[in-house]
């Protein structure tokens, strides 16, 4: 005769006993415990379970990323994903309001304890880097020694296994396919090259003929909009030399007529999704800052536990990590609506909603 069917407990379900043992204060063991390490500890461990969740939802979005072409009924869950991945972002942030009760003074207290750890070390946050896009080519180095280099060989591994397309490479073989850029006889680029060269070349004209600002800010205006027109002719000039694009030009284009054309019925739900990855590319900078303040509150300009300059290291790579950072450019050619060229109408019956054409 079989037993009773268990019952699931909440404390089996979530494991809570397993993760109740997982704190093991260093201090405690040194035998002066310190209070303060054990919120450290479980900032830190929460941390590494929200990455957990992140890593899962690129899972998904990667796989259905990965389909050429990407299924249209998934474009909403994986707008959906990246909003969830932006959402965590922001409660990351907010935890380091809760890490920041801890004095200066409380954090010494084991700090020593913790050499050579650092989170510098966090093989989760490095896979979703490296999964978002950041290549290895684009991380500051420490030491003159790359990233991959400064951590164990295990962790390195875990690393190297993961060899899938990057999001952003993804997302430039998605964005490359759009067809409304060349369909029929119209030509996007024919369309759009001369307005944005007028306006600004215009904006240039208005910069230098200001005389209310000085005259050095309207040189460094000037050869700020200067810089903007060439990197403009560099979209439709891919071989370009001068050309500092991540993305290639077909992806640079396609990202500008979806950012300009977003109210078309078509375009609506890829431009959120343009929109949720500069979120994400926004609050990990965000992030990057406020952690980079924090340590600078606690430690001052010492060293970080892995060998790091500290919060100099982390304020860098709040400028030089951005992952998306040719969305967040392409503002620079947006026009107002009363400049933007008209569609053709029979462009404007494909974009539109089926049921709508007649």
């Amino acid at each position: 005769m079989t037993g009773a069917p268990r019952r699931l407990s909440y404390g089996d379900y979530l494991q809570v006993d397993r993760l109740l043992s997982c704190q093991a204060p260093e201090s405690l063991k040194a035998g002066a415990e310190a209070h303060d390490e054990m919120l450290f500890i479980i900032v830190h461990q929460a941390y590494e379970l929200w990455f957990r969740q992140i890593l899962h939802e690129l899972d998904r979005i990667q796989q259905d990323f990965a389909a050429s072409p990407v299924a249209d009924e998934h474009l909403g869950r994986i707008t959906a994903g990246l909003s969830r991945i932006h959402e965590i972002l922001k409660l990351l942030v907010g935890q380091l309001d809760v890490l920041e009760t801890m004095t200066p003074a409380g954090f010494l207290e084991f700090r020593d304890l913790l050499t050579p750890a650092s989170g510098f070390q966090s093989v989760q946050f490095r896979l979703i880097e490296t999964r978002l896009g950041l290549a290895d080519a684009l991380r500051i180095r420490i030491d003159d020694q790359s990233m991959s280099e400064r951590l164990a060989p295990e962790d390195r591994d875990k690393l190297k296994a993961d060899r899938s397309p990057s999001l952003l490479a993804q997302l430039d073989a998605w964005l490359s396919r759009t067809p409304f850029v060349a369909l029929g006889d119209y030509r996007f680029r024919e369309s759009y090259r001369a307005a944005v060269i007028a306006a600004l070349t215009r904006d240039a004209s208005s910069v230098v003929a200001d005389a209310a600002v000085p005259e050095p800010q309207r040189q460094a205006d000037a050869a700020a909009i200067e810089k903007a027109l060439g990197n403009f002719r560099a979209l439709f000039e891919p071989d370009a030399a001068a050309s500092t694009w991540r993305m290639s030009a077909p992806a640079i284009e396609a990202a500008l007529f979806i950012s300009l054309y977003r109210d078309m019925p078509v375009l609506q739900l890829p431009f959120r999704l343009l929109q949720a990855l500069m979120d994400i590319d926004e609050s990990l900078t965000l992030w990057r800052l406020r952690h980079a303040l924090m340590v600078e509150r606690m430690i001052g300009v010492r060293p970080g536990t892995g060998g790091s300059s500290g919060h100099g290291y982390l304020r860098a790579t709040a400028e030089k990590h951005r992952i998306f950072i040719d969305l967040f450019h392409l503002s620079t050619y947006l026009l107002a609506g009363r400049d933007l060229p008209a569609l053709p109408e029979d462009v404007r019956r494909r974009m539109g909603f089926s049921y709508g054409a007649a």
